[in-house]
């Protein structure tokens, strides 16, 4: 078996990875590059094989960067079988849809602007039907359940704790009477995550493939992080403006209105008019209800589907999220995109952003070339729609919220492992990964390598 590496190499996107294996071609993630425009311009460079020649793909879980190409292979030819756990797939199903429609926006946009300057037109990367046909395809599998998907080939999905239905992939393969194993892990959720289980710890393994997205840091103790949250909620309400929290509508928003709930006398949040302005988020949390077996289900009340916040309305509709906007001060909204590169939270941030009454509060990674890693690096103006706009808010960056595990969440997962087995790292930022490897080294980790893009390693 041999893993050949075709994305989220020295950088936090863009998850690819092709298992050989048995006399098969196996596609580990279809991850979408997001940030910057020529980032995301890469998502129509095609794979180094033609799609007719994968057997079958696999997925870790239903974050665009791991699943967001999915479509794009199926509209090149791809009709073999998609694996994923069950509630992935159910995510999956709202999460492609969503990006075949903003996808299909930009190209009207962009095409708009071509067809008055006499340029040809564009094609948008997928549409909503390509990600309709791409769920027909989906199998799905659940938790600790062997599955042979090819002969002499198999996977296993393990609780990865990121968010609802993630996995840590093993793909073992049996030839001749030898086995190997690779364990991918995916993306490894906090163990003091509020809502999840910890990551799955795992013994066996010829080869790793790990994560290093928070490689060179330690998040902050979770309990400073909630009294953080406080003063960031009693300063707000001292200042008398609004309250933005550019959310990722799966796991990071249900995690937060856990929280908000639990403390919502201790963060004085009854005074507050809580938006959450996501279509695709409030659809998630429909999702996290159906699936509250594979989580401890604090977010929600006994037999109610709503969560467990008496203050929080729904802006569904455009029509309610246009509304919000008339409100100067007295407002917490809870929008998309976590970066900031689309969605509602770009409206709400030419609205409030300039005002020294508002507080921004980031939960979540902001990606090199993001709108949101613009602001959260400081940045004195931004630019929406062609209009340059300055930045009076008061920025927080609150790190303990964070879906990954940090640097001793993935050393304590890497120590599970007997014998030290040889670790590739991937999904992460060059000096992240360095501080990571060095940190393993030190650990006894004997064989600890920095992923290359289109580099093949033979597992075993």
């Amino acid at each position: 078996m041999e893993i050949e590496f075709l994305g989220a190499t020295g950088e936090v996107t863009g998850s690819r990875y092709l298992i050989h294996a048995a006399g098969h071609r196996v596609l580990l993630e279809c991850g979408q590059i997001q940030g910057s425009h020529a980032d995301q311009a890469r998502n129509v460079e095609p794979l180094p094989l033609p799609v007719d020649q994968i057997d079958a793909v696999v997925i870790s879980h239903a974050h665009i960067d791991h699943s967001g190409r999915l479509p794009l292979l199926v509209r090149h030819g791809y009709s073999g079988p998609i694996y994923m756990q069950h509630a992935s797939r159910a995510l999956c199903e709202i999460m492609l849809r969503d990006s075949g429609y903003l996808h299909e926006k930009d190209a009207q946009w962009e095409n708009k602007k071509r067809e008055r300057k006499g340029l040809e037109p564009v094609t948008p990367l997928f549409t909503r039907d390509d990600a309709e046909q791409t769920m027909g395809l989906i199998k799905s599998v659940g938790y600790d359940t062997a599955k042979e998907i090819l002969p002499g080939l198999s996977i296993c999905f393990r609780d990865a704790g990121h968010i609802l239905g993630s996995a840590i992939v093993e793909i073992q393969t049996q030839n001749d009477g030898a086995t190997q194993k690779l364990v991918f892990s995916g993306d490894l959720g906090q163990a003091e995550s509020p809502l999840m289980e910890g990551p799955a710890k795992i013994r066996e393994a010829d080869l790793v493939v790990m994560e290093s997205t928070y490689g060179n840091r330690l998040h902050r103790p979770f309990e400073a992080t909630l009294a953080e949250l406080a003063e960031i909620f009693s300063a707000a309400n001292a200042s008398g403006g609004n309250i933005l929290i550019p959310a990722f509508a799966v796991g990071r928003t249900q995690d937060l209105l856990y929280l908000m709930a639990k403390h919502f006398d201790d963060w004085g949040l009854g005074g507050w008019k809580i938006f959450l302005d996501s279509p695709m988020a409030i659809q998630a949390t429909d999702v996290y209800y159906r699936y509250r077996n594979l989580y401890e289900a604090k977010l929600f009340r006994d037999g109610s589907a709503r969560p467990d916040l008496r203050n929080l309305e729904m802006s569904r509709t455009s029509e309610d999220s246009i509304a919000i906007n008339t409100l100067k001060s007295g407002a917490i909204i809870i929008a998309g995109s976590g970066m900031c590169t689309g969605g509602r939270i770009k409206h709400h941030l030419k609205n409030n952003i300039w005002r020294k009454a508002c507080h921004i509060i980031f939960v979540g990674f902001q990606a090199r070339g993001t709108l949101g890693r613009k602001i959260v690096d400081g940045a004195e103006r931004i630019r929406l729609w062609g209009e340059t706009i300055n930045v009076g808010a008061t920025v927080h960056t609150v790190g303990g919220l964070s879906a990954h595990a940090d640097q001793q969440g993935l050393l304590d997962w890497y120590a599970g492992f007997k014998g030290k087995p040889p670790v590739y790292l991937v999904h992460g930022e060059p000096k992240n990964q360095a501080v990571l490897a060095a940190r393993l080294r030190e650990a006894g980790g004997h064989d600890v390598h920095i992923a290359k893009y289109r580099q093949r390693v033979r597992v075993g």
